[in-house]
């Protein structure tokens, strides 16, 4: 029993013994490398000075005044103003009005007979559009078809319920040409 114990602290001192000899290795690489390293003599520029931007908006109208949502929820619907652009709301709504344009792809282009009509991708469904048809839930026009892409021109409404138009496309997807 002695004996183990006695070879067991052998053992220990020649396994820390070794250790050092790694650690004087490695100050000598550390050594070396640094005195091969370059030093860097150039000064570092001075950094900019920043100089604060004061935003001057008293020409334009906020668009998150409170005034202007309380203005536009007290009057009724019928008597806002309806002198901007407004969706029409009583025409019967196309099969793509029921998908965001997110999940819509342009996935070809056909021309026929002098018109041009893009082939949209639903899920596994393959539509075929052209100018005038609606797609997407925000009353989404097609105004554009090229071999590359459909510009769409959609009807969105703001906090005070004013209707403003907005252009979106859909590119032909990669791959697909």
């Amino acid at each position: 029993m002695m004996l183990q114990r006695l070879l067991l602290i052998v053992g220990l001192g020649l396994a820390l013994g070794a250790c050092g000899d790694s650690q004087e290795e490695l100050r000598s690489w550390m050594e070396q490398q640094r005195a091969s390293t370059p030093l860097l003599r150039d000064k570092l520029p001075e950094p900019k000075r920043f100089e604060p931007f004061r935003y001057d908006n008293a020409g334009v109208a906020d668009p998150f005044s409170p005034n202007k949502i309380t203005l536009a929820s007290d009057q009724p619907v019928a008597a806002r103003p309806t002198n901007g652009p407004r969706p029409d709301t009583n025409r019967r709504r196309e099969p793509l009005e029921s998908f965001p344009l997110d999940n819509i792809r342009m996935v070809g282009h056909v021309t026929s007979g002098g018109q041009s009509y893009a082939l949209l991708q639903v899920e596994a469904v393959v539509y075929q559009v052209r100018v005038g048809n609606y797609v997407g839930p925000h009353f989404g026009r097609i105004v554009k078809v090229t071999e590359s892409e459909v510009t769409v021109r959609e009807m969105v409404q703001d906090g005070a319920g004013e209707w403003a138009e907005r252009e979106n496309a859909l590119r032909l997807a990669e791959g697909t040409k």
